[in-house]
């Protein structure tokens, strides 16, 4: 008799706190990175299985509307491909450059697709975005050596006050060797140096149990220590939005959309993989989660990091048995 087949679909797991403020199941937007088949080919390959209405916002940038997955955009991942999304840009000569320059550069400048916020308890229905990226014949980190391709998740805060989103950055700077480890950043990534890891004096300062700053004193902390967007936890979009004037006068001429969002990079979306889901990465980004929402378990694991003499190495093999029990 023929022996079932082993299920290998990995669940998604909902953090502590499912809803926001006003009582709405909380959302979280992804954004996959990839080579291979173009904007205009993945959008139509994505309406044909999907549904929706196609709208091109140039040559290299679609948004499909209304999708059984809510609405998506893929463009090239380059700004300067893009003009008319630029403030005081007019149409005209720089646009057809960039429309031209963006047919010769899609062989080089990955692709991003990005989902709107999509609520948390239906996560698991982003994975058919990566079914039919593989029919396509898309590629990711594995297959492009000399690339870099991110996965992103931009999850909503639950509540929007100084102490939550300091118990998240908390959470998440005492886990992140173990996270590092985990999501085994590849050595491309390494090399272009995807990401780095927040300093190890910004991470003791806030490791304290007795660092509990109002939202003014962290976002001058942050900036004060991360004036940048290079972190694999990026919390600029989300002090933007509390905030607009205080990041501003740090960083005048980034590009920050504020929004009541976490920015979680990570480094690795092996598209082209059947046996790849956004669930394992998803999953520890709820450790994270659930950490912050057990304020007197993060007290005392802020409390051993700053007690603890080993190196990261060890500290991941630590708050590994914390996320495990």
């Amino acid at each position: 008799m023929a022996q079932p087949a082993l299920s290998t679909a990995i669940d998604f797991s909902l953090p502590p706190v499912l809803h926001n403020e006003r009582g709405e199941v909380r959302t979280v937007g992804v954004e996959i990175e990839f080579v291979g088949p173009s904007a205009e080919k993945t959008v139509q390959a994505l309406q044909e299985a999907l549904g929706g209405r196609l709208i091109e916002e140039d040559p290299h940038a679609f948004v499909l509307k209304e999708s059984a997955i809510g609405d998506l955009t893929v463009e090239l991942d380059s700004r300067i491909l893009h003009p008319g999304k630029q403030a005081g840009t007019q149409r005209g000569v720089l646009p057809k450059i960039a429309a031209l320059f963006g047919f010769a550069a899609s062989y080089l400048v990955p692709c991003e697709l990005v989902t709107a916020p999509t609520p948390i308890d239906r996560l698991e229905e982003l994975n058919r975005i990566l079914a039919i990226l593989r029919a396509l014949g898309a590629k990711g980190t594995q297959d492009a050596p000399f690339y870099a391709f991110g996965l992103h998740f931009n999850p909503e805060i639950p509540r929007q006050d100084a102490a939550t989103v300091t118990a998240f950055m908390k959470s998440f700077a005492l886990l992140n060797p173990w996270l590092r480890r985990e999501a085994s950043p590849d050595a491309t990534r390494n090399l272009l140096g995807f990401a780095d890891p927040f300093p190890a004096e910004y991470v003791r300062k806030i490791a304290s149990p007795d660092y509990q700053p109002d939202i003014a004193t962290f976002i001058d902390d942050y900036l004060s220590h991360n004036p940048t967007r290079n972190r694999d936890l990026d919390l600029l979009p989300l002090l933007h939005h509390f905030d607009a004037g205080r990041v501003r006068a740090v960083l005048p001429n980034e590009k920050i959309n504020g929004r009541p969002t976490f920015h979680y990079r990570l480094p690795d979306a092996r598209v082209s993989d059947p046996g790849w889901s956004i669930a394992p990465d998803w999953n520890r980004w709820v450790c994270v989660e659930r950490l912050a929402a057990d304020r007197e378990k993060l007290d005392a694991v802020g409390s051993a990091y700053l007690a603890f003499e080993g190196e990261d190495k060890s500290w991941a093999n630590v708050v590994e048995q914390v996320v495990r029990s």
